[in-house]
């Protein structure tokens, strides 16, 4: 078994390294999506394809035994300014592995798929399921939203996002508002008019200052931050409209509709939903592979950020190497040990469980 780690981290690093030199932006990853294809291929494994989504499955599933879903996404955000390095080059230094999606996700989705290898590789008392998605940075409707329904019933599933290896047994949810406020515009200079800014700032300190009742043991708060603003033509009109758009980031708590609901309660201003769709979720500190990992050391904890976790109506939960701070920043990396980590650890968790 060590011999075959050792070889498929090799393949892993390789195959990382191919990704890398590959822009794969969201919706834009088709070139990336035929590397992973060529190296399923290799491995024997014929992937299913929907768009620029892949996946593949036990050689020998078997209907009546539970399914495990491995999953991680193959597209990445577009480099910020501050990069010193050529983000499309894999440039090594001594242990670390510089990127862009090296850390997010694209270490994650090597790691689990050389895992799906190695656990194929011997009977199991589960199938298992490997998905690429694409379009994951942008929650594309066209990303794993569309293929998770075309998969067989999963029981449980591992979403592969940089989480140091430790399990984020519970993520909040994403609901993004745009809200306007309207007045009646007029001459600035005389007493004239209804300033649709002065409107907007009553519900924009209430944003600021309202405190949902529910605070999960994990996630916290339900947290509000007005991001954006706009309004008035010229300094001398009184604006008559005011735009201003919310980032509402939701616990497992309460779903996105019940809090819009009280949202629209609460304001007087115009507030439309952009989706519903990017709801908390968490699976329960009792599952199997939890309880696995914290046998080991492993500490549970509740993510801020977002995944394709909420598309995916089953217990999840989101594990991976690297680190989510360097997540979308200039220069991102991974430390090749956190690779070869990562396939062993999935391993060890994976290999004889029995849900």
């Amino acid at each position: 078994m060590n011999t075959d780690i050792d070889a498929l981290y090799y393949n892993a690093v390789d195959l990382l390294k191919e990704m890398i030199s590959t822009p794969s932006f969201s919706r834009e990853e088709h070139n990336v999506a035929e590397i992973i294809a060529a190296c399923m291929k290799k491995m024997d494994f014929e992937p299913n394809r929907k768009g620029n989504n892949l996946w593949i499955q036990s050689p020998d599933f078997d209907s009546s035994k539970p399914t495990i879903l491995l999953n991680s996404h193959m597209d990445t955000v577009r480099p910020v300014s501050g990069w010193t390095k050529d983000p499309f080059f894999p440039e090594i230094e001594d242990d670390t592995l510089y990127g862009l999606g090296s850390n997010d996700a694209g270490a994650s989705l090597v790691s689990l798929l050389h895992t799906f290898f190695v656990l194929t590789s011997k009977e199991q008392d589960y199938n298992l399921i490997f998905l690429a998605s694409c379009e994951e940075e942008v929650s594309g409707k066209d990303g794993a939203e569309a293929t998770v329904p075309l998969l067989p019933k999963i029981e449980f599933g591992i979403v592969g996002e940089p989480t140091q290896m430790n399990p984020a047994i519970a993520e909040k949810g994403l609901l993004v508002l745009d809200c306007t406020s309207y007045g009646k515009s007029g001459h600035a200079a005389r007493n004239e008019g209804d300033n649709a800014i002065y409107k907007a700032l009553k519900d924009i300190d209430w944003f600021r200052i309202y405190q949902f009742p529910e605070i999960s043991d994990l996630l916290g708060p339900v947290k509000m931050t007005v991001s954006m603003i706009n309004a008035g033509t010229q300094h001398n009109v009184v604006p008559d409209k005011c735009d201003f758009v919310v980032d509402v980031r939701s616990n497992e708590l309460y779903s996105n509709e019940e809090l819009f609901k009280i949202i629209d309660k609460h304001t007087d201003c115009e507030v439309r939903p952009r989706s519903f769709r990017l709801n908390s979720s968490r699976i329960a500190l009792e599952n199997p592979f939890v309880q696995r990992a914290v046998m080991i050391g492993k500490e549970p904890y509740g993510s801020p950020t977002l995944s394709d976790q909420t598309f995916m109506p089953f217990p999840t939960l989101k594990m991976g190497p690297g680190d989510s701070a360097r997540s979308h920043t200039a220069d991102e990396y991974i430390l090749l040990s956190e690779i070869r980590e990562a396939i062993e650890l999935y391993v060890k968790l994976l290999d004889g469980l029995r849900l």
